[in-house]
């Protein structure tokens, strides 16, 4: 293997564009590194590192602008055409045609790829078992679920074999069971064909399945090694605390991401919260900020790394604009008096059917003033569905729906008044600027003269945003805080959330859920879908659900211990859940 030379030589390699005010910036500036063949290689990063566009300038999709870039021993400057018929490239948001049915875009993949008509049969079998597709040949491909939709794009992406295989992203807003079948087939792959495999991630457990890490940010390699060697940067500062009784463990969470010159990161987990501390931290500032809670060293993994390297390079020239910083401390709305200890959504054998398709069977949960309430499951599992039932943008078939005092059924323009809603994709006006985004918003709530104009110019403070900006023109993470200042400008009572942090890294989820935990604080209360089981940790409680039904409900802990893996984590005990209930045969309703 050593005398085999790499699948992929940079040397210098640089990229510009064109910034939103007219001036140049580099995506891509001078990195060099080499990867070797038959090896599973992971690029991470927050968004802005330069992921993406590393991954086209190897697929031979852009042009460097500087350096050397060789792919399978070919200059790509030379001959793009000669490295394009040897790999094979799936973008984040892979051309599936959903009108085609599954077999119908094999098919075209095949012929665009010049696959001869008698490798296809054996081919297409082979791909079909392992994505677990064959029962749905015919099926359009707008059809399918979002999981499925991933996994027929992996197939469509290895009609022939490629020397090389690029994954960019290939699991984002995937739930994860789906996510687990998308690495069973490339390491299936990986082991029947021996191919080389680069991947870009915002899951540090997939670069942790990777022979080869490397840490991107801003466009600079901030480091490589395998996840051991990346590992051993955070040893010795990993510890895990208790809270203090009654304090439930986000707040404690949201203290230590407050105080960043003694904690790099803090994350809950099962009940307790999990940190790095800054080497060379002054330890009694530590416990005093602990209040005294038991703390113990843990053992480091790979994301304990990552953001100790992120957090090292902020004081680099364009440190953490693409992430932004967590909010301070101060609720982003003014703190909402309670009306009684009743519950501000209450939700009785709720229906919803498509035709003869039932989407939601029967589904009763309360969620109290205050609470943060997380919907799970995984894609089309029916969560999409009840969600927008609660934000009432569908009517339900039947049962009985209570939002905010208010009869969904029979009054939902009243209860939309008392609710904010943020959307997945960003749904905001991309040619028009924060402060004209939030003025429109403003006017569409009903706010009017100077109160729109002081809340909006109070939210913008609150949210740290630039008002002159144009929102198309924002990081991801920035755009998720314009969106949500924009849900909260009429100081809603409730706050819809779906699947907010989707394609976002861990630097600015923290930043993300820290605004909720100051929300949550100030009596908002907040209902969200995520597919990254780790945020159900800041959830007081959650309903997971498959097949339109619901199979667990309660705290975290009471969930996990449902699913009986009591030491595992929120992942674990989701997939157990739910194959549980599939095994079954029942997904039978049933709470924790």
């Amino acid at each position: 293997m050593s005398d085999t030379p790499p699948s992929v030589v940079i040397e210098g390699l640089s990229k510009r564009f064109d910034g939103p005010d007219g001036k140049p910036f580099e995506a891509i500036g001078g990195i060099s590194l080499s990867i070797r063949p038959g090896t599973l290689t992971a690029f991470v990063g927050p968004d802005g590192a330069g992921k993406t566009t590393l991954m086209r300038m190897m697929a031979g999709l852009l042009r460097p602008d500087g350096g050397r870039l060789q792919v399978l021993g070919i200059d790509l400057s030379v001959d793009p055409q000669e490295v394009q018929n040897r790999i094979s490239y799936m973008p984040q948001r892979f051309g599936l045609y959903e009108d085609l049915s599954v077999q119908e875009n094999l098919d075209l993949y095949a012929d665009l790829h010049g696959v001869a008509a008698d490798v296809r049969k054996e081919r297409f079998a082979r791909l079909l078992a392992m994505t677990d597709l064959a029962r749905f040949t015919g099926r359009p491909a707008g059809k399918l679920s979002g999981g499925m939709k991933q996994k027929l794009g992996l197939a469509c992406t290895l009609v022939r074999v490629p020397d090389l295989l690029l994954l960019d992203e290939p699991s984002v807003g995937v739930d994860p069971l789906s996510r687990r079948d998308l690495w069973e087939i490339i390491d299936q792959i990986i082991a029947a064909e021996g191919l080389s495999v680069i991947v870009s991630t915002a899951y540090m457990d997939e670069a942790e399945h990777c022979g080869h890490v490397f840490v991107l940010n801003q466009g600079k390699l901030l480091a490589e090694g395998s996840p051991a060697e990346l590992r051993d940067r955070a040893k010795g500062l990993t510890h895990v605390v208790t809270p203090e009784p009654g304090v439930p463990a986000r707040d404690l969470q949201a203290r230590m991401i407050d105080a960043p010159d003694l904690v790099a990161d803090a994350v809950p987990s099962g009940g307790q919260v999990r940190f790095i501390c800054q080497p060379g931290c002054d330890t009694a500032a530590l416990k005093s900020l602990l209040h005294g809670c038991d703390c113990q060293p843990r053992k480091e993994e790979l994301e304990d790394a990552f953001m100790l390297l992120l957090h090292q390079n902020k004081g680099s020239e364009e440190g953490g604009a693409a992430s932004p910083p967590p909010l301070a401390s101060e609720a982003p709305v003014t703190e909402i008096n309670g009306n009684g200890d009743g519950p501000v959504i209450a939700v009785r054998d709720l229906v919803r059917r498509f035709g003869d398709f039932t989407a939601v069977a029967n589904t009763s949960f309360e969620v109290k003033r205050g609470e943060i309430f997380g919907l799970l499951g995984p894609n089309g599992a029916g969560k999409t569905t009840t969600f927008r039932m609660l934000c009432g943008l569908l009517p339900a078939t039947s049962g009985e729906l209570q939002v905010a005092g208010v009869n969904l059924r029979k009054a939902r323009a009243a209860a939309r008044a008392r609710i904010g809603y943020v959307a997945q994709k960003f749904s905001l006006y991309s040619n028009l600027s924060v402060y004209e985004n939030l003025d429109f918003f403003g006017g569409a709530y009903g706010l009017r003269g100077k109160a729109r104009q002081d809340r909006v110019n109070e939210i913008i403070r609150q949210f740290d945003l630039d008002p002159d900006a144009q929102s198309g023109n924002l990081p991801l993470g920035y755009k998720q805080r314009l969106a949500m200042a924009a849900g909260l400008l009429h100081e809603p009572e409730i706050l819809f959330l779906d699947e907010p942090t989707s394609g976002i890294d861990p630097l600015a989820r923290r930043a993300f859920w820290r605004t909720i935990t100051a929300l949550s604080q100030a009596g908002v209360t907040v209902v969200v879908t995520t597919h990254f089981m780790e945020e159900a940790e800041y959830c007081d409680r959650i309903a997971i659900q498959d097949a339109g039904r619901l199979l667990a409900l309660g705290t975290p802990r009471e969930v996990r211990e449902r699913s009986g893996i009591t030491e595992g984590n929120m992942n674990e005990a989701f997939i157990a859940i739910v194959e549980q209930a599939r095994a079954a045969g029942t997904n039978g309703r049933e709470a924790a």
